[in-house]
């Protein structure tokens, strides 16, 4: 399965829903860089040295350091969806028959 970094916002449920589907998933916080306002760059970073992809829901953002930063290990952009299961499946389903997540931008988005 993918491995995974939550930013600071991602929604907790999503990720513990997405960790019960057998991903690997570490959050920001619990790389000790919660509430110091990390810069989106530095998380971009911080997964690259750890070979995760980002989850955000912070799209305008990261889907400008996918052109500024193309060799990252992958960015999955959400909209805000209090659907967390559901939003965990989407982003199961979308990720899970990839071979690599490596310079891809995945957007999944809340349905409606």
């Amino acid at each position: 399965m993918s491995r995974l970094l939550a930013d600071e916002n991602f929604p907790l449920p999503t990720v513990q829903e997405l960790r019960r589907l057998g991903h690997d998933v570490v959050t920001v916080q619990e790389r000790g860089k919660g509430n110091q306002q990390m810069p989106d760059k530095e998380v971009l970073y911080l997964a690259i040295a750890e070979n995760r992809a980002v989850l955000t829901l912070n799209r305008k953002h990261f889907v400008q350091l996918d052109q500024a930063v193309p060799e990252h290990t992958g960015i999955i952009a959400c909209t805000l969806d209090l659907d967390y299961v559901g939003q965990a499946n989407r982003i199961d389903h979308a990720i899970k028959a990839r071979i690599t997540l490596e310079r891809l931008l995945i957007r999944i988005n809340r349905p409606g």
